[in-house]
């Protein structure tokens, strides 16, 4: 069977099973615990002879019952109706308690497929493939697919933890990350940047069996505290042959803003969950969920604030090797926001080179309202002088029109930025902005000019909105509906954020009177 008719295949079962119910994000948890096991069942057998370890069904107490089924895909496949379903339900209940990637993977597992018959076909469909001889690229490509067809499900609100693949391809260009160094991800989501970095080296390099070896198990590190998006980030992972199935987890479940774990890398490349807020739900004393605002107190940040993102900047340079290097992808308050975000952003241009932020435009990401922007920095050694000079800008956003179904960002559409970022020497580069040229996107400022700028604005535009005075070239309709959207969602996004804080302040007030 061809690449393409595997992927069609595994597609049509999940329409026939979204009929029943079953959406894309319950289907793709299903397939990864099936995928799982049938490779270890592949690796079991020669020429791998792996001789990897599965449990016999545990009881309620989580101790192996004496004689009981293997939890393995030859006795799962051996299994059909009533007896298939419920040996199903005790083997997920099973690896749930074991230890390292397995225990990850199945880490809360449930059987969302209730009708054992379509489980059955499930379960037959993978049979059939030799997944471990199918090339990573081949098996990615399967897999990525049905990560970004589950971001697409906006109920399930899976697409905040799926950064367009476009761009993450166009950071990693910009850093380009070199072999024997270690990457973190502190909010890794289903792992997109570790699999365009591993992409990166890999193709770009000629990489020795050390190097290999470095590449496959130790150069990788992050956080996810969904259970079910870690699950997919590992075997997303897994199935780009990164990783050994029966090796440690290297994706932490911790919130990593609890606390400094000690551990520096050489890059951190990362796009924090959108939201303002860090926060918890809490029960009240009349049994209604209500939201508490976390603050992080550490010793390491330079301001203690609520801002869920600019807690994470601050966390990503503790995060940073004296020479590391980060590119993230922050919202546009970070960039203008007063008090804690001033004093956030003078910090960072002091205490490491602020060099680059590319501005993007609405429309590309799964969560509706985003306005972000990538900002590129080197971590440098403690010193008085600020070690930021310059802060080159490309605006991506001015008369840039995307939208995710009718014009979703490419590489293409960034390409101009990475020649003109010049990762091999971005020190030398050359302002397509001029006064004689005021079109041009890419513009620096010195440090002095946005110090001097109210609360060291970064929110900087140059560029004229042609909307604004062209109405004869105006986007289509439907572009210019998407984009009526995106503000009016963007708008109230930011209501709801001064509701709760004026809400919050009043109880605060009640309290003290």
């Amino acid at each position: 069977m061809t690449d393409s008719a595997i992927i069609s295949k595994i597609w049509n079962l999940a329409n026939v099973l979204r009929d029943d119910g079953v959406s894309y994000g319950d289907y793709l948890e299903q397939i990864t615990y099936l995928l799982f096991l049938k490779m270890a069942d592949e690796l079991n057998k020669p020429p791998y002879n792996k001789g990897l370890k599965f449990p016999r069904l545990k009881d309620v107490e989580g101790k192996q019952i004496k004689g009981g089924d293997f939890c393995d895909w030859e006795t799962l496949s051996g299994k059909r109706g009533a007896e298939l379903e419920a040996f199903y339900n005790q083997l997920l209940r099973t690896l749930s308690s074991e230890k390292g990637i397995l225990g990850q993977i199945f880490t809360k597992s449930q059987n969302k497929i209730q009708d054992p018959a379509k489980l059955s076909r499930v379960i037959n469909m993978i049979d059939q493939e030799k997944w471990s001889t199918m090339g990573a690229d081949i098996k990615g490509k399967i897999y990525e697919g049905l990560l970004e067809k589950n971001a697409e499900d906006t109920k399930s609100g899976a697409g905040q933890y799926f950064t367009p693949r476009a761009l993450i391809k166009t950071m990693v260009k910009c850093i380009q990350p070199k072999p024997m160094k270690t990457i973190a991800d502190p909010a890794c989501g289903t792992g997109g940047f570790f699999l365009a970095s591993y992409d990166w080296i890999a193709e770009n390099h000629k990489l020795d069996r050390e190097e290999k070896e470095f590449l496959k198990n130790k150069a990788f590190h992050g956080n996810e505290i969904v259970a079910n998006t870690r699950r997919l980030c590992l075997m997303n992972m897994y199935l780009h042959n990164i990783g050994e199935i029966e090796g440690e987890s290297y994706i932490s479940p911790n919130d990593a803003l609890v606390a400094d774990d000690g551990n520096r890398f050489d890059y951190v490349l990362t796009n924090p969950p959108f939201g303002k807020k860090s926060s918890y739900t809490v029960t009240n004393e009349e049994g209604e969920a209500e939201k508490e605002d976390i603050s992080y107190n550490r010793q390491d940040f330079w301001e203690t604030t609520s801002n869920k993102q600019l807690n994470f900047l601050q966390h990503i340079k503790t995060m940073l090797k004296v020479t590391g290097k980060a590119a993230v992808v922050l919202p546009d308050n970070v960039l203008f926001e007063g008090g804690a975000g001033e004093e956030v952003r003078k910090q960072l241009m002091k205490t490491t080179d602020l060099h680059t932020i590319l501005r993007l435009p609405t429309g590309i990401f799964y969560r509706p309202g985003v306005k972000a922007n990538v900002l590129f920095f080197d971590n440098r050694a403690a010193s008085k002088e600020a070690h930021t000079k310059e802060i080159w800008f490309y605006d991506y956003r001015t008369n840039v029109h995307h939208t995710l179904k009718k014009k979703p960002l490419a590489s293409s559409d960034l390409e101009e930025f990475v020649k003109l970022y010049n990762p091999k020497n971005r020190h030398k580069r050359k302002e397509t902005w001029s006064e004689q040229n005021p079109e041009g996107r890419w513009r620096k400022f010195t440090y002095e000019e946005v110090l001097a700028r109210d609360k060291t604005n970064l929110d900087i535009f140059w560029l004229r909105d042609k909307s604004l005075t062209d109405l004869d070239n105006l986007p289509d309709p439907d572009i210019l509906a998407s984009e009526i959207i995106e503000n009016v969602e963007s708008g109230l996004e930011s209501f709801k954020d001064l509701l709760v804080t004026i809400n919050k302040t009043s109880e605060e007030r009640e309290i003290t009177d």
